[in-house]
């Protein structure tokens, strides 16, 4: 089974892409453009004796700079560093649906003018701003309703601007490269005085989106359907509630509660079975019609307009994308009476849906979508075995079912680190209920609303059954992120397990999953241990790990409105790497540093706290307490017992009843983490033992004026130092007198803006890992290091 031209040319269009997207550093446009000449000059000869490798070849160049020069482009359209942090006074058009919260209101702003201190500014074309509760001025009420923002709306209003940063943890989400593939090129805070100046007729389909989202959610608003019925209709993702999308990915049923492309396909099928009647009935009238348009090609095509239409109308995501090329391709093939392969057919719509969009290929929907379509087209044996029967077609469709479960389990655990042990049972379910049912329903309620409240009434008893499996603590399976090597190793297990081929393949694919199951990342040696300082913004979540143990000193901040960093981050970090924490030390009650504390406790319920604060834990931390865990000491410096009052609650502020720990290897090597700790405590903790220095310091309070005293550092003499703070914070942290005091000592300073989670060590104290530089991208946003940010304030 050869490729032939289309497929070498689409195989070399998805090399090309995939090669560009690799870079850390985006060349100079003319370099994009010289890989071209390269077909131009072996041409001749490759068309002679390897025309395979020409069409590859020329796929590959082309692809390669075309992704290139969408880079550069996106590259010019981000926020000049100058502009950071100013307010710009803007006009522009919502070009997006809105996203509402508890405090506030987002959306994408089409910039049309930009003024700063009077004078125009070139922007970036299009800005994620926020409008919140706060910033509508002293004298509003915050009981009072946002105001209304309706797609296509213009907007005069003034916004604070800042580059889109998002936090860089092992095996998290990437913020910057969503906010890149979707041309965002800043982000900002409306200030108060923003008025709406009225409609512009812009973005029409945009507007009907919100429309019908808005009509059905006030409609369905005391069901509690609203959301996920939305999302069915008009792809309106955001509309589910976090709570209703952990009840679907606990039960593998997520890619169903928006427009996938089971949905759209079935659309289509329903579309042409309308059209083919009614072209039919029409050509009874009038027989002319047949002879010119037979009827099957008429409605083939309308199917396939209505396909895209309805993909257009949810908002053209991937998975949309693939369905409606997907079928394109189909229709084109059958019109023509042509027959290509499974894996040309395959390889031309990957390579068409990442020629629309390159950054595609690194989105975890473009994975599940294309594997699990390519696995039931490896695996479809219709053509030698057709079904006969209703019995034959259920087998069938439990056999898919299974096929894809088993498929995708190895690809979920290393995008997910989890799979869902009940999505077999929830997905033969689910998935005719909500494509046959529901799904029909929602979209015919549009212009018949009755039907909305019929959707909802079908959609109670699904959910209540998805509660009931997802609340089995076996409803998911949650392991260690696989490496590259090891995921390719299980996804091709996976497959060979379920290809429709010799047992001997099977049993090899079996053996390969296996292997991969059996992996476990690695763990320090007896006596040494290691520290990762997550990235949580402006807050702080210290991991240290010894052999068999680990603890979590603190967890992260809480976001207004926004949920926490323990949800957000601890938690799903922590599982991706495999690590329970035994104890969790809580240093004081600041919502910067115990803001995480309910999701991590509901994660892992059996971990033993302490804290200075009663209500975080019953166990309070006191100087002198210590414990070893495989040889490693860990020892509590601060508070004392005469810092506690009668009734157990601390008497001194909040943060000088800081928890401080120090974690010594048997080698000796240590760190000492530090919470907010003031230098008053510094110094008290300091002379108490005057000869011991550390060698890794957790910069007490992120870097403020009120900590890191010179006493401190002459006393412990650091290594290294880390500063956990919020990239641009309002604070100013780290001050730049106190990055001036490492400076001077020749402290090597880390922070997590510019370095993302911060690895260290205990067996090599001198080297630091950094998970924004571990692997740089050309989408992530420029960040100086704080010895660098302040060294022009440094004195002379």
């Amino acid at each position: 089974m050869g490729l032939g031209a289309p497929g070498w040319l689409a195989l070399g269009l998805v090399c090309g892409t995939v090669l560009q997207l690799q870079q850390g550093w985006l060349w100079p446009w003319p370099a994009y453009g010289v890989p071209v000449l390269a077909p131009l000059v072996l041409g001749r000869w490759l068309c002679r004796w390897r025309p395979g490798v020409l069409w590859l070849l020329s796929g590959c160049v082309v692809a390669f700079g075309a992704a290139g020069w969408r880079g550069l482009e996106r590259q010019a359209d981000r926020l000049a560093p100058a502009l950071w942090g100013q307010e710009v006074e803007l006009v522009g058009v919502v070009a997006s649906l809105p996203v509402r919260g508890p405090q506030g209101v987002r959306w994408v702003l089409a910039v049309e003018s930009a003024l700063h201190r009077g004078e125009p500014v070139r922007v970036p074309s299009r800005i994620t701003v926020g409008l919140w509760q706060n910033a509508r001025g002293a004298a509003s009420d915050p009981t009072d309703p946002l105001p209304e923002v309706t797609v296509g709306d213009r907007w005069q209003l003034s916004v604070r601007l800042r580059p889109v940063h998002g936090l860089g943890n092992p095996h998290g989400g990437d913020r910057e490269l969503h906010a890149w593939s979707q041309g965002i090129g800043a982000q900002g805070s409306v200030r108060p005085g923003a008025r709406a100046l009225g409609p512009t007729g812009q973005y029409p389909l945009e507007r009907w989106r919100q429309s019908m989202s808005d009509r059905l959610q006030q409609r369905l608003a005391h069901t509690g359907q609203g959301g996920v019925l939305a999302a069915l209709a008009v792809g309106d993702q955001d509309a589910i509630g976090a709570d209703d999308w952990d009840l679907f990915r606990r039960t593998g049923v997520a890619h169903l509660m928006a427009i996938s492309g089971l949905h759209i396909t079935l659309f289509a099928w329903m579309a042409v079975a309308i059209i083919r009647r009614l072209w039919r009935v029409a050509g009874q009238h009038w027989p002319a019609l047949l002879l010119r348009a037979p009827a099957s090609r008429v409605a083939d095509v309308g199917g396939w307009l209505s396909a895209a239409a309805y993909a257009l109308a949810a908002g053209w995501g991937v998975p949309a994308q693939r369905t409606v090329l997907m079928l394109a391709l189909a229709l084109w093939l059958r019109q023509g009476a042509r027959h290509w392969p499974w894996p040309v057919q395959w390889l031309v719509v990957l390579a068409a849906v990442l020629c629309l969009e390159p950054w595609a290929w690194l989105q975890a929907g473009f994975w599940l979508s294309f594997v699990a379509v390519g696995v039931l087209m490896a695996t479809d044996d219709r053509a030698g075995h057709p079904a006969q029967g209703r019995g034959a077609a259920v087998r069938r469709l439990l056999r898919e079912q299974l096929v894809i479960t088993l498929a995708l389990a190895p690809l979920s655990l290393w995008l997910f680190g989890e799979t869902s042990l009940v999505g077999l049972l929830a997905n033969l379910v689910a998935i005719p209920w909500v494509s046959f049912v529901v799904t029909p329903l929602t979209l015919l309620g549009g212009p018949i609303p009755p039907l909305w409240d019929a959707a909802a009434w079908a959609m109670a008893p699904l959910q209540a059954l998805l509660r009931w499996l997802a609340a089995s603590g076996m409803a998911v399976w949650s392991r260690p992120v696989w490496p590259l090597h090891w995921a390719l190793a299980a996804m091709g297990g996976g497959v060979l397990a379920v290809w429709p081929g010799p047992l001997l393949w099977r049993g090899a694919g079996a053996l390969m999953l296996a292997w991969a199951l059996a992996w476990s990342p690695d763990r320090p040696a007896p006596g040494q241990f290691q520290v990762l300082a997550l990235d949580v913004g402006q807050g702080s979540a210290v991991l240290v790990q010894t052999r068999t143990h680990a603890l979590l000193h603190d967890t992260g901040p809480a976001w207004v409105g926004a949920g926490d960093a323990g949800a957000r981050v601890v938690v799903p970090t922590l599982r991706a790497l495999g690590v329970a924490p035994d104890h969790v030390m809580v240093s004081h009650r600041d919502t910067d540093h115990a803001g995480g504390s309910a999701a991590v406790r509901a994660a892992w319920p059996g971990a033993q706290w302490s804290s200075s604060e009663p209500a975080l834990a019953p166990l309070r931390c006191l100087r002198g307490q210590s414990w070893v865990w495989d040889g490693v000491r860990f020892e509590v410096l601060s508070p004392l017992a005469d810092d506690y009052g009668d009734d157990g609650r601390g008497r001194l502020v909040s943060n000088a009843m800081s928890c401080v720990l120090r974690v010594e290897a048997a080698d000796g090597t240590s760190a000492v983490l530090t919470g907010d700790v003031d230098a008053a405590r510094e110094t008290r903790m300091a002379l108490a033992e005057p000869d011991r220095r550390v060698d890794l310091l957790v910069v007490p309070h992120h870097g403020s004026r009120t900590s890191s005293s010179p006493v401190l550092l002459n006393v412990w003499r650091p290594s290294v130092a880390i500063v956990q703070a919020g990239f641009m914070n309002r604070f100013g942290h780290p001050a730049p007198d106190v990055v001036e005091r490492y400076r001077e000592r020749s402290v090597r300073l880390v922070d997590t803006p510019s370095c993302g989670a911060v690895g260290w060590r205990s067996s090599v104290p001198e080297e630091v890992e950094c998970e924004r530089l571990r692997r740089p991208r050309h989408w992530q946003v420029p960040v100086m290091p704080a010895t660098q940010r302040h060294s022009a304030d440094a004195p002379s």
